[in-house]
């Protein structure tokens, strides 16, 4: 394969703009739906590169495209740019501290996530110029996978509708190509009306809604009995109605999120906790509005396109070598960690000798199960897809904390980029030279299916929500 050298120096030659664009989104650390700086640093870059750019997808500000080439096929290249709320974190920092006071931060990598799926689009491209290859790589800019399911609406909205292929990444602690997973789900509103009244002078006058939502709750724990063990419901009370307890509550708000394995299984729970719902408000006298913010899909793996991954990622992780200054960085991080290895080792069934390592080298199995949720799900229900995860701290390190957003720009970060970019621009560049193999994927696509049909999760008139 004699592409493989060009994409390698292809995607070096340009490596340090893209770690400075990795910086700048860590410090901008813009949450879901209000990415604007970040997606803006990433729509100058790609027209600078030539390609084409849609803005606005799915109803979406932050939401975009990016095309180069023209006809088939059409490969698409997705990537993410959100922060987490309450992450705020100093970089290279052992100790918890926040920049910012209640600030956000990029607790789950996807700062590095968009930027190593924009170079691998740029290698790409470029690769294409050098050697007139017909087709089209086009990358998008997705926003709000946290809680928000950015993909979600741009694939109710059509916008993959022409794609042969989609190939994306996130950053992890681990090395692995990810096999079929994810927990689908939904994340609901409930906002119940009641009526005010004095709680002393006239409570029969007054219908609480507070009542009506901590009776909803007590009935969604006796429902948890009731459902398959590997579903989840969460929630959070996101307004009590207010701070006077002599006053009867005239509004209240919880946030729901449920979880299954399979979409028709949330979809099943979903009409049993609206039925609690409901039953809470009749018993209160009070009224509930549901409102669906978000869906996600569980993920289906590409057989053919997760196997030429993993062998384009075992190349690529051989060639990395960490510094005896980066060992030592990372196992400062490990000593912060205890409890989370443990998950690591029996989530990922990694041998002792592994474990061992402060960066993880080589190339893990699947893990045995995906315990989370992404709106990755829903695009790979409509376009063949696979997925890498690449290693980017110190091994172990779990998503979502505050020791990942202080690794977020250093060198071994940088270079889980870089590799991760190689990873999915040598998997496309396969795919284009010969392109006979889309067939195969497509096959594989109808047989991962199972005579399903793709169902979108999110009502016809939901809008993204900022919540």
């Amino acid at each position: 394969m004699q592409f493989k050298q060009r994409i390698t120096e292809l995607v070096d030659s340009k490596s340090n703009q893209f770690m400075e664009i990795n910086d700048k989104i860590w410090e901008f650390a813009e949450i879901r739906f209000q990415e604007h700086k970040s997606a803006n640093l990433q729509m100058e870059l790609l027209e600078k590169e030539g390609f084409k750019v849609e803005k606005n997808l799915g109803g979406m500000d932050t939401a975009f495209s990016g095309s180069f080439g023209e006809g088939k096929p059409v490969i698409g290249l997705l990537g993410e740019f959100d922060a987490l709320s309450d992450l705020s974190q100093v970089a290279d920092q052992t100790t918890k501290e926040a920049i910012i006071e209640d600030g956000s931060g990029h607790g789950c990598g996807h700062h590095t996530l968009g930027t190593s799926s924009l170079a691998s689009a740029v290698a790409l491209k470029d690769y294409m110029e050098e050697h007139n290859i017909k087709g089209t790589v086009r990358y998008y800019g997705c926003p709000a996978e946290e809680s928000g399911g950015g993909k979600t609406f741009m694939v109710r909205d059509g916008h993959f509708e022409d794609v042969d292929l989609a190939l994306t990444w996130h950053p992890s602690s681990v090395n692995c190509v990810l096999g079929s997973g994810f927990l689908a789900n939904v994340k609901v509103l409930y906002d119940f009306e009641g009526v005010s009244s004095h709680a002393a002078a006239s409570p029969e006058l007054g219908r609480s809604a507070l009542d009506a939502l901590e009776l909803m709750n007590i009935g969604v724990n006796f429902l948890r009995e009731h459902m398959i063990d590997e579903a989840r419901i969460h929630y959070a009370i996101t307004d009590a109605g207010g701070n006077a307890p002599n006053v009867v509550q005239a509004k209240s708000q919880v946030f729901y999120t449920i979880r299954a394995p399979k979409s028709p299984q949330v979809q099943d729970l979903f009409k049993r906790v609206n039925d609690i719902a409901k039953g809470a408000a009749l018993m209160t006298g009070t009224k509930v509005v549901t409102r669906v913010t978000a869906g996600y899909s569980d993920y289906l793996a590409n057989d053919t396109l997760s196997d030429m991954m993993k062998s384009h990622a075992r190349d690529v992780i051989s060639d990395i070598a960490y510094t005896d200054e980066e060992h030592t960085y990372a196992k400062q991080f490990q000593t912060t960690l205890d409890a989370e290895l443990k998950a690591m080792q029996n989530m990922m069934n990694l041998s002792n000798e592994v474990m061992s390592q402060p960066i993880m080298n080589g190339l893990a199995p699947s893990p045995r199960k995906l315990p989370g949720s992404s709106d990755v799900g829903d695009v790979s229900w409509v376009v063949p897809m696979a997925q890498f995860m690449g290693n980017c701290y110190a091994f172990g390190t779990p998503a979502h904390s505050w020791q990942m957003v202080a690794q977020g720009k250093s060198s071994i970060t940088h270079k889980g980029m870089v590799a991760a970019a190689k990873v999915m621009a040598l998997t496309a560049a396969e795919v284009l030279e010969n392109p006979a193999i889309i067939e195969k994927i497509k096959e594989d696509h109808v047989k991962v299916l199972d005579g399903n049909e793709y169902i979108c999760p999110l009502p016809e008139n939901s809008i993204p929500n900022l919540i």
